[in-house]
Parts: structure tokens; C-alpha cells; sequence
């Protein structure tokens, strides 16, 4: 800690040091922002939307996708609109409760994410490895029981880690050199001395994702060494376009995420931060409608009957 940081007001306001919210600058980036933020919206809503109305979508795959869907609502809920608004009112504050709200709703999204994420490589592992037992091991009640989990564990990690974050002293500067509270960006402006409170907790939760990483990549080396045992060179190209973009998702939103978390935090401002945050918070609930939307033939099938009023739920 510097000298002549103690014995400071506690902070009750923070800024945000992210994205330019003055002038042109700042009126480009609301700008875009809003587009990415309409086009994700209407995108996962759409997912939602069909998912639950297609009586032909009524599958452990479909149902993991409508539960990822959600989670990207609510992970880019959580910073995207306040980003927007700071810029179209010239602010860069965001309330210490706000702030503490932003980073719980941002690690529970992630999490439940990654491990919604995880489950769906199960569940593909289970429809190519053992497609016989593929009910049974994927039964209507399994899916409801992975699913609670994967956002039950996401809101005990969140809350562990908020706890630990916002035990720490902030005494000294608000500014938060990021367009969202991130918990990296959090501890280098923290006074406290001791940062274990926040350090172990944070380092439970990236061993937990990791462990994640390694069982989606075990699932995948079965996947396709099975892959490659299909005689029809189809019936390749259609699990292999099922499965890779599922892997592309989850490689990008790792490597960033893992990239942010553990390398060493500074109290200058860095461009490479701001974008590589982007890549775990703005990019996969962006593209995940399209990774799993326009190269799913049932998927365009079932917006052209909703379209038609023709989708079965019966």
C-alpha cells in the first residue's frame, strides 16, 4: 500500500475509466454498444422463444441452449446498459450497491455459463459415444438436476466471491479502469494490505472452471475419436458442424476470461484489458444466436414455422 492512503472516507461512488463516454467518442460507442446489445437481445430471446414453442425442440440439446440463452441475457445484462447510459448522460459513476450488484450478476452468468456450457458437452458426448443409452442418460429430470446446478453452483461462487471482493478497503481511489466492476480491476485499486479474503476465493473459483476446461476437452477427445469411426462422410460433417462451433464458444470464452483473471492487474489504463473483457462478457452471448442458430438446419426450420404460425406445441 502507498504512503498516504490510510485514514481516508470510504468510498461510496466509483467511476468507470472504461470506453470514452464525452464528445463523438462517446456517442460512438452508446451507439454501438446499444446495436450489439439489441441484436444479442433479440437473438437469445429468439432461441428462448422457439425452443419453448417448437414441440420439435423439445430435447435435452434444445433445453441446455434455452438455459445458455438466458444466461447471456442476464451476463450482458449486467454491464452493457450501464456502459450505454454512463455514455449517453456524460457519467462514468456507478454506486458502490450498484457496483457490488454488477460483479455478482456478472460471476454468476459466467459461471452458470461455462457450466451450462460443460453440461452440453455431456450431453453431446452422450448423443454420439452412446446413442442407445442416450435417454436414459439424458432423461427429462437430469437435464432439470444439471441445469439447477449449473446456476446454484454459479450463485455460490458468486456470492463467495462478491463477499470477498467487498471485504476489502476502498479508501483511497474510485477509479475503476474498466467499463464494468471486475474483480481484477477491483483489487488493484483496493488499500487493503491483505487480499487473501478475495485471493482464495477467486482462485477456488478459476480451479473449479478449469476443471471444467479439462472435462469438456476429455468429452471432445471421445467425441471425436467416434467422429471419425462414422462410415458416411454426412454423417461427419454433421456431428463435426454440431460439435465445433460448441468448442469455438467455449475456447474464446476461457482463454479471455482465464487471460483477465490471473495475469497481474495494473493501476494504469490498458486498451488490452478493455478488449479482452469483451471477449468473455460482450462476445459469446452475441454470437452464440449465430454459432448455434444459422448453422442449425432444425433451428432455421423452426423459425420459418414460427414465422408461418405453424410451430407444434403440443
Amino acid at each position: 500500500m502507498a504512503p498516504g492512503l490510510t485514514n481516508l472516507t470510504a468510498v461510496t461512488e466509483l467511476v468507470l475509466l472504461g470506453f470514452p463516454t464525452q464528445g463523438n467518442m462517446g456517442f460512438l460507442h452508446a451507439l454501438l454498444f446499444s446495436l450489439v446489445y439489441l441484436c444479442a437481445l433479440l437473438g437469445n430471446r429468439l432461441i428462448i422463444l422457439i425452443t419453448t414453442l417448437d414441440q420439435h425442440l423439445h430435447t435435452p440439446m434444445y433445453f441446455f441452449l434455452r438455459s445458455l440463452s438466458f444466461s447471456d441475457l442476464c451476463l450482458l445484462s449486467a454491464t452493457v446498459p450501464k456502459s450505454i447510459a454512463n455514455s449517453l448522460r456524460h457519467s462514468s459513476s456507478i454506486s458502490f450497491p450498484g457496483c457490488v450488484l454488477q460483479v455478482f450478476m456478472v460471476i454468476l452468468s459466467a459461471d452458470a455459463e461455462l457450466t451450462l456450457l460443460t453440461v452440453m458437452s455431456l450431453d453431446r458426448y452422450a448423443a454420439i459415444c452412446h446413442p442407445l443409452h442416450y435417454d436414459v442418460i439424458m432423461s427429462r429430470d437430469r437435464c432439470v438436476q444439471l441445469t439447477a446446478v449449473s446456476w446454484l453452483g454459479g450463485g455460490v461462487i458468486s456470492l463467495i466471491n462478491t463477499a470477498g471482493t467487498f471485504s476489502l478497503s476502498y479508501c483511497a481511489s474510485s477509479v475503476v479502469h474498466q467499463f464494468f466492476c471486475d474483480i481484477p480491476q477491483l483489487l488493484a485499486i483496493s488499500c487493503s494490505g491483505n487480499l487473501i479474503n478475495e485471493l482464495v476465493p477467486m482462485l477456488i473459483g478459476v480451479t473449479l472452471d478449469l476443471g471444467c476446461f479439462i472435462f469438456i476437452v476429455i468429452s471432445y477427445v471421445h467425441i471425436f475419436s467416434a467422429v471419425r469411426k462414422i462410415p458416411s462422410t454426412e454423417g461427419k460433417a454433421k456431428a463435426y458442424s454440431t460439435c465445433l462451433p460448441h468448442l469455438l464458444v467455449v475456447v474464446l470464452f476461457l482463454s479471455t476470461a482465464f487471460f483477465a483473471y490471473l495475469k497481474p492487474t495494473s493501476g494504469t489504463p490498458s486498451m488490452s484489458d478493455l478488449v479482452i473483457s469483451m471477449f468473455y462478457t460482450v462476445v459469446p452471448p452475441t454470437f452464440n444466436p449465430i454459432i448455434y442458430s444459422l448453422r442449425n438446419q432444425a433451428m432455421k426450420s423452426a423459425v420459418g414455422r414460427l414465422m408461418k404460425g405453424r410451430y407444434t406445441n403440443k
